[in-house]
C-alpha cells in the first residue's frame, strides 16, 4: 500500500489545523480516517455531526480516486470471487476450525461469549500465538494486538503454548502489542490508534477481551443505558469498518447474562443487548462440560448451527 496516498495532507477540504487535531486523536491517515464514525470526530469539528460525515466522506474520495479502497455497487459473482480471498486462521483445533469453516475469518468480528472458565481468554491466547503462523500452516503471517480490559492477559501463558507448538516464543512475544485498558474513554482511544499499529507492525489479529466490561462497570443505571449502548455502537462498529478495511481478523471476548424470561433451556444470553447481536459477524457461545468444551456457533450470515467439543492444554486449544 503506497503510504504516501495514505497521508491525511493529500486529502482535498483538510485544512491544517484539523489533520493536528486528527492527529492528537491517534488518526493518522486517509484510512484511518475513513473508518471513523461521525461520532468519533465531535470535537474535532465542534459538535458538528455533518462537518464530521464530511471529512469522513472526504478521505474515502481520496481513496477511491487513488484505488486503495472500490466504492458502489459490484454483481453478486464478484462478491463472491472477493469472499473466495478471506483467510482463516486456525484456532488451534480442527473441530473448531471445522465449525467456522476453516477457522477465524478475516474482515470480520467474530464474538466469543460465555460463563467464566469457558474457555474465552484461552482461545484469544491461542489465537495471538497461531495468526504468527505463515498461511501454509494455517496461520495469517503477521502478529496480533492484544486489548485487555478485564487484567485476563498473561505473557507467560503465551509462552507456554508457543513452547508446546515448537515455536520460539521471544519472537512470538515481541509479535504481540498488548494493552491493558482501565476506563471506557480509554479503549475508545485505544480502538481510534489502531490503524497505525496495524499497518506499522503488520498486524492481522486484534482482540478485545472483553468488549463490555467497562461498559457494565462504568454504566450502572437505566438512565445511563442509552449512552452506554451508543458508545458501544461506535466501537462494535469502528472494530468492523477496520477489519473489512485492512482485511484482519477481530476477535472479541462478551460475557453472559442470565435470562429471567429463559424458563426451559439454557438461560445465559450474551450480555450487550443488540448492538452487540447486530455488530458482530460471528457468535460462539462456548460452555464447559466436564474436561471439554462445548463450542456452538450461533450467529452465522450462512453457517448452520452446529457445535463442537475441545480442550484446553498446554498448547491451548486443541483435539484430543
Amino acid at each position: 500500500m503506497n503510504e504516501e496516498k495514505l497521508l491525511l495532507e493529500k486529502v482535498e477540504g483538510l485544512g491544517e489545523d484539523i489533520i493536528k487535531r486528527l492527529k492528537e486523536i491517534g488518526i493518522e491517515t486517509a484510512l484511518d480516517l475513513a473508518v471513523c464514525l461521525p461520532d468519533e470526530l465531535l470535537d474535532i469539528v465542534g459538535g458538528n455531526r455533518s462537518g464530521a460525515a464530511y471529512l469522513i466522506n472526504q478521505a474515502r474520495i481520496h481513496l477511491v480516486k487513488n484505488g486503495i479502497i472500490n466504492e458502489g455497487f459490484i454483481t453478486a459473482k464478484e462478491a463472491l470471487e472477493r469472499r473466495k480471498k478471506i483467510r482463516y486462521c486456525t484456532t488451534g483445533s480442527r473441530a473448531l476450525d471445522g465449525l467456522l469453516g476453516g477457522g477465524i475469518e478475516t474482515a470480520a468480528v467474530t464474538e466469543v461469549y460465555g460463563a467464566y472458565s469457558s474457555g474465552k481468554s484461552q482461545l484469544c491466547h491461542t489465537l495471538s500465538v497461531l495468526c504468527q503462523l505463515p498461511p501454509e500452516e494455517r496461520g495469517l503471517g503477521g502478529g496480533a494486538i492484544y486489548i485487555d480490559t478485564e487484567g485476563g492477559f498473561r505473557a507467560e501463558r503465551v509462552r507456554e503454548i508457543a513452547i508446546a507448538r515448537g515455536l520460539e516464543p521471544d519472537t512470538i512475544l515481541k509479535n504481540i502489542l498488548y494493552a491493558r485498558v482501565y476506563n471506557v474513554p480509554h479503549l475508545e482511544f485505544i480502538i481510534r490508534s489502531l490503524g497505525a499499529c496495524i499497518r506499522k507492525r503488520n498486524i492481522v489479529l486484534v482482540i478485545v477481551d472483553s468488549i463490555i466490561d467497562l461498559f457494565r462497570s462504568e454504566f450502572i443505571g437505566r438512565e445511563f443505558l442509552s449512552e452506554r449502548q451508543q458508545r458501544l455502537n461506535v466501537i462494535i462498529s469502528k472494530l468492523r469498518n477496520i477489519a473489512e478495511m485492512y482485511d484482519i481478523a477481530v476477535v472479541i471476548t462478551n460475557q453472559i447474562q442470565t435470562s429471567p424470561n429463559i424458563i426451559i433451556g439454557d438461560p445465559n444470553v450474551p450480555a450487550g443487548g443488540n448492538i452487540l447481536s447486530h455488530g458482530s459477524t460471528y457468535r460462539i457461545y462456548l460452555r464447559r462440560s466436564g474436561k471439554y468444551r462445548i463450542a456452538a456457533i450461533i450467529d452465522s450470515p450462512y453457517h448452520p448451527f452446529s457445535e463442537v467439543k475441545f480442550l484446553i492444554t498446554e498448547a491451548g486449544i486443541s483435539d484430543e
